[in-house]
C-alpha cells in the first residue's frame, strides 16, 4: 500500500528523499510535508543525523596538517550513512537509528 504526499509522490520515495541532501533535504521535506507521519519521521531522523555529523566533518577538518585527512577518513565511510536509510525507507521500513531513531519517532508519532 502506498500513501501519498502533499508532494504527490508515494511517501516511501519521498522519505528516501529525505536522506539524499543530508540534513538540507531533510529540514525541506519537513517544512513542505506537513501530514505524512512517515515522511515527516524520515526527514526528522535524517536531520538528527546529518547535523551533527556535518557538525563533527567540519570541526576536524579545521586541524592543522591532518584535520583534511581525518575529515575525509570518516567522511567516506559516512556515506553509509546516506545509502542505508534511504534504502530502508524506500522499502517502506520505520528503520530507527539509534538514539536519534527514538527522537525522530517521538517527534513524527507524538508518543
Amino acid at each position: 500500500m502506498s500513501y501519498k504526499t502533499s508532494i504527490g509522490l508515494p511517501e516511501n520515495i519521498v522519505a528516501a528523499l529525505t536522506y539524499l541532501g543530508g540534513w538540507l533535504s531533510g529540514f525541506l521535506f519537513l517544512l513542505l510535508e506537513r501530514n505524512n507521519k512517515f515522511v515527516r519521521f524520515h526527514a526528522m531522523q535524517s536531520v538528527l543525523l546529518f547535523i551533527p555529523f556535518a557538525l563533527f566533518i567540519f570541526l576536524v577538518a579545521w586541524i592543522p596538517y591532518i584535520g583534511w585527512a581525518i575529515a575525509d577518513g570518516v567522511g567516506m565511510p559516512g556515506l553509509l550513512l546516506i545509502v542505508i536509510p534511504a534504502y530502508m525507507a524506500l522499502r517502506g521500513s520505520k528503520f530507527k537509528i539509534p538514539i536519534i531513531g527514538k527522537l525522530a519517532y517521538d517527534f513524527a508519532y507524538g508518543e
